[in-house]
């Protein structure tokens, strides 16, 4: 078994989202799980699959996952760097068998995927703003639900003073996307310098807030319709920049990438 300890979407050295790549690692979830939680930190087992494609299967502590941009990015940094020449890289995902595509720009890596269809329905602001502790009249605009391959709740609110005095429900969240299929809520904002900032909520534990979400950006950057630079990780003493672009109907989700 091979590991690659990876930081990513860090807005300056030292600092990202950290993930470990795994290769040639045991074939059993309930191992792979195992292994989660006991470096209590996000996995990605790289394999490959009887027709030679590569495989990857991502696990958090506390569950698979069927997508996770920021162990993608972590692959790629691997993948890539044994031919800096090559372009492209093709992967798909264990769990729904998603296709994705690797690249490097410059320094940053990009997965480049597509917008999923939802079958969730939107959820009105009275639900939205109960769940993150807040009156219905004080977000931005309707929450919408959008999704790359892991559905978000969007929920714009006014700027960042309200992204950091919201007093989420993370039980009631927790239960709530259980019910409806929705993994979590993001909520975000436009800050004055163009830029973008937000909260992910899926969690029990609020010492687990993600420093980066990498499907929520997407999910954001499809909402939106436009790429963007989206700041996280304030909340958690993290310091993450997240960078979306669009080609086409493709989405690039990306950033910086460093070992430790």
């Amino acid at each position: 078994m091979h590991i690659h300890s990876l930081r990513c979407f860090g807005a300056r050295p030292g600092t990202g989202n950290p993930a470990l790549v795994i290769e040639d690692g045991d074939q059993d979830p309930d191992v792979r799980l195992s292994l989660a939680r006991a470096r209590d930190t996000t996995c990605v087992f790289l394999d490959t699959s009887a027709d030679g494609a590569l495989v990857i299967d991502y696990y958090y502590p506390h569950k698979r996952s069927p997508l996770c941009i920021h162990a993608t990015l972590a692959v790629a940094a691997v993948l890539l760097a044994r031919d800096p020449y090559t372009g492209t890289i093709a992967v798909r995902t264990a769990v729904e068998g998603q296709r994705l595509e690797l690249v490097r720009t410059g320094d940053d890596y990009f997965v480049r995927l597509s917008a999923q269809p939802v079958a969730a329905k939107d959820v009105g602001a009275d639900t939205a703003a109960a769940l993150l502790g807040v009156p219905a009249g004080s977000l931005a605009t309707p929450p919408r639900v959008a999704s790359i391959g892991s559905p978000k709740l969007l929920v714009k609110v006014t700027d960042t003073d309200a992204l950091y005095g919201l007093a989420p429900d993370l039980a009631r969240i927790a239960a709530w996307s259980k019910e409806t299929g929705i993994n979590g809520i993001y909520a975000w904002c436009r800050r004055d310098d163009g830029t973008f900032e937000g909260r992910n909520f899926n969690h029990l534990d609020p010492r687990l807030e993600d420093s980066a979400t990498g499907v929520a950006a997407g999910a954001l950057t499809a909402l939106l319709g436009l790429g963007i630079r989206l700041r996280q990780g304030r909340a958690t003493g993290g310091d993450c920049l997240i960078r979306t672009r669009m080609e086409g109907g493709a989405i690039l989700v990306g950033g910086a990438v460093e070992t430790f």
